[in-house]
């Protein structure tokens, strides 16, 4: 597809320079605008001289640069986990910035629309271990329709500073691809992500750090047990285990265990053992957000989750034969890295009474 370019990032595949020089180069072809919804934003000094650096470079010449990040909030289970960015020094910066409340749910976007004609977009944070330890996907396209539906969402963020008041953007095709923005089409677009895995002939891989969204879980679930089609896949297994430990303590939702469950024993998917979340721990979890369908491709911020539902997030659908061969190769890669994913015991019922009845915390944003 013209005007696309995809970038891949795997742990310990490539320096965090790279990652870096890339962003840098993206701003500096910017001639009048950029506008940038990040969800975690915090580098190192090397790291930070180079992107940081290029939007300060951007602002000299004359470029309106207007940033939105999440502001962080505590968080009892950290699933997603949470970000690390430092809003005193983004305010400090001499462009315009909005801090956009995590609470309840995130801002969890990862894009940058340069000139009303570009798109930067996927699951990369701006943070050095997402550069080096995360496996991610980076998306570029060059189209002003395209553009304008990220600039309406941004305005959305911009305008409200409310995560629920945004994603309300028109979804119809442009130049081929469909931009899908949560919560606003939320639902929505968890349901063609579904339907698109449900209508595969040939093949289906999936890669997400969790997989909880109720209508894409029933259909993984019937997809792997027709065993008609190639399904496979790769999760961050720290994440599914803390994902079946929030349903065992929270019944209303432990109905989706058995779903998962026959998604990922039925059908080959891995499962990376990343480092359970402390602010200080190195932070290596399976952060791609793909799913290939046959020839069509969904792919940005979104995990295949319920709380992804109700996040900011957006999601990039093309229907490009390459572009689908290269990203389904990418996720075989990564999976081929990983043992496959092992499933937590179901709990065993006590005195009659089953386990996940015993104790029931509010129900964390991820389930």
């Amino acid at each position: 597809m013209a005007g696309v370019e995809v970038r891949t990032l795997t742990d310990g595949g490539q320096p965090a320079e790279q990652t870096a020089h890339a962003l840098a180069e993206f701003f500096a072809a910017a001639k009048q605008t950029l506008e940038i919804a990040v969800y975690d934003f915090k580098l190192p000094p090397d790291l930070d001289e180079i992107v940081r650096g290029a939007l300060l470079d951007a602002h000299e010449r004359g470029v309106g640069i207007r940033l939105a990040y999440n502001l962080d909030h505590a968080k009892a289970v950290p699933v997603p986990p949470p970000p690390s960015t430092n809003p005193d020094l983004l305010e400090a910066d001499p462009f315009p910035t909005a801090a956009i409340p995590g609470v309840p749910d995130l801002m969890h976007h990862k894009y940058v629309v340069r000139d009303k004609a570009s798109v930067w977009t996927g699951s990369v944070n701006w943070t050095a271990d997402s550069w080096t330890r995360e496996e991610n996907v980076a998306i570029t396209v060059d189209s002003p329709g395209l553009a304008a539906r990220y600039l309406a969402d941004f305005e959305q963020l911009w305008t409200t500073r409310e995560v629920s008041r945004t994603g309300k953007v028109e979804t119809a095709p442009v130049d081929g691809m469909r931009a899908w923005f949560c919560p606003g089409r939320g639902e929505k677009l968890a349901h063609r992500i579904a339907k698109a895995i449900g209508s595969a002939r040939r093949r289906v891989r999936i890669a997400s750090p969790v997989i909880s969204s109720a209508p894409i879980l029933a259909t993984l679930a019937q997809v792997a047990c027709d065993g008609k089609v190639d399904l496979a896949g790769v999760v961050d297994a720290t994440q599914v285990e803390e994902v079946f430990e929030q349903w065992r303590e929270n019944g209303n939702v432990e109905w989706k265990s058995p779903l998962l469950r026959t998604a990922l024993t039925r059908a080959p998917f891995s499962g990376k053992l990343s480092t359970p979340y402390t602010p200080e721990s190195v932070h290596d979890y399976m952060h791609a957000k793909v799913t290939v369908a046959d020839d069509v491709v969904f792919v940005g911020s979104f995990n295949l989750s319920h709380s992804g539902e109700m996040n900011a997030e957006n999601v990039l659908e093309l229907h490009d034969p390459q572009i689908a061969e290269r990203l389904a190769a990418f996720i075989d890669e990564v999976r081929a890295r990983y043992p496959a994913v092992q499933i937590p015991a179901e709990p065993s019922p006590v005195r009659g009474i089953p386990a996940d009845t015993k104790h029931i915390p509010p129900p964390h944003p991820d389930s």
